[in-house]
């Protein structure tokens, strides 16, 4: 009788303990998914700064104010910046190659990006504005490069 009474208490103890210990476990899982949206959110903050950056830069390397060397070099910059920023989103691989296309055009093609700027400044405005699209006018630049050279 009195093995019953022990065993008895010592199943009571591993539920609870059980009970407690899933408790916790479930709050900890919540905790997680909770930071994990708030890194992905402060992500997406400094992707749509970094747009900005490189769409302004853009505007400013067409209206030719300073030096457009050096304002070109920061377009890409920026440009490259979103592009690891989109990397660390949970964003889908299109929009990602699309990004790393127009970094690698701005690095491996800056005698032909000049002419482009324009059309790249659109794409980027729309891709600030969360517009799919966007993405579609920066392939359509990306298409346009001459990746055989002049």
């Amino acid at each position: 009788m009195n093995q019953e009474k022990i065993m008895k208490r010592r199943m009571i103890t591993a539920f609870v303990l059980f009970g407690i210990t899933l408790a916790a476990l479930l709050v900890f899982i919540g905790l997680y998914i909770d930071e994990t949206h708030r890194v992905q959110e402060t992500y997406r903050k400094q992707f749509q700064t970094e747009i900005s950056h490189a769409s302004r830069e853009i505007e400013l390397y067409i209206a030719h104010q300073g030096d457009t060397e050096e304002r070109y070099k920061r377009i890409t910059s920026f440009v490259t910046c979103a592009n690891s920023f989109l990397f660390m989103m949970d964003e889908t691989s299109d929009k990602q190659i699309v990004l790393n296309e127009v970094t690698t055009c701005l690095i491996k093609y800056p005698e032909q990006m000049p002419e482009k700027m324009e059309d790249l400044k659109k794409a980027f405005d729309d891709i600030y504005a969360n517009l799919d699209k966007g993405y579609d006018e920066a392939k359509e630049v990306v298409n346009s490069v001459d990746k055989m050279g002049r």
